[in-house]
């Protein structure tokens, strides 16, 4: 597969992925109401157990190659959510017995991701 072809069917996944996304979390929202945003929660907790499913596949089970792997999880559950790396990730860590590593990885990009959010809400205000 060329560089170029590479790039069209990532964007083609991520397009596929975000359409996902929308589609999956309005239909979640529309039957569970304002409350909370289940919609949300919804697609992140899928998206948590595909990346799961779709990871061992291609490294344990060698059923999925590294291009269906890429265009998989790089492409549409990077675009349908980045919870689901984050958690991988954080996963990871812990499966190497990097304990301390995963904590900060889960800890701080909670912590700092909602400081930088509110960071930014000053920062819309200010400008």
């Amino acid at each position: 597969m060329t560089v170029f072809e590479r790039l069209a069917f990532l964007g083609l996944a991520g397009a596929c992925g975000t359409l996902a996304r929308y589609g999956m979390s309005a239909l979640v929202q529309r039957f569970s109401g304002a409350s909370f945003p289940w919609g949300t929660f919804a697609v992140n907790m899928t998206g948590c157990f595909l990346f799961g499913v779709v990871w061992t596949l291609a490294g344990e089970r060698m059923v999925l190659g590294s291009e269906a792997r890429l265009l998989i999880l790089t492409g549409f559950m990077g675009a349908f959510t980045t919870f689901s790396t984050f958690m991988a990730e954080s996963g990871m860590l812990f499966v190497d017995s990097q304990w301390l590593s995963g904590l900060a990885n889960l800890a701080g990009q909670n912590i700092i991701g909602l400081a930088a959010f509110f960071l930014g809400q000053a920062a819309g205000r200010w400008l």
